[in-house]
């Protein structure tokens, strides 16, 4: 099993019912690992360490097949190792994000779909590249509009 930091393995960013079920190889490359490393240290590791408790990976790596197969953007992050997205059990989606905002340096930290009054919705996406630090903060929420869902992304940490 590879260590990518002391709280985290490769395993939890590569796993995916998707690949499962459709016979997807989503094993990173090095340069795919070595970008991982980077998130865990730089990023999860701070959140991990200042919580005390698991930050637990929905999705983290995934290969350019399994982002075509899920209907990722065709520049995600996650396909490049640079991004996860995450939820610590117990803790506010929100607090993380406003604790991550004033204490840590990240690409994009978005809070998606969070629900205001349900502090454990959504999710947390964060991104780390060693080519480009935003610091960008973005909350991505569904807006029904003539019909239609779609994802809106507002600046800030919107709750």
């Amino acid at each position: 099993m590879t260590q990518l930091s002391k709280h985290f393995h490769l395993s939890e960013f590569t796993k995916s019912q998707t690949a499962s079920r459709r016979g997807i190889n989503n094993t990173p490359n090095g340069a795919q690992v070595q970008a991982l490393k980077l998130l865990c240290e730089k990023v999860l590791e701070p959140v991990r360490e200042h919580y005390g408790k698991p930050v637990v990976i929905s999705s983290g790596f995934r290969s350019a097949r399994l982002n075509r197969a899920i209907g990722g953007s065709r520049t995600s992050q996650h396909s490049k190792g640079e991004a996860a997205d995450f939820e610590i059990a117990g803790v506010s989606n929100v607090e993380v994000c406003r604790w991550m905002e004033k204490n840590l340096n990240y690409d994009q930290l978005i809070l998606e779909f969070y629900t205001p009054g349900l502090p454990n919705s959504g999710w947390i996406h964060v991104s780390f590249s060693a080519n480009r630090m935003r610091n960008q903060e973005l909350t991505a929420r569904r807006v029904r509009k003539w019909g239609r869902t779609r994802t809106e992304y507002v600046p800030g940490i919107v709750a």
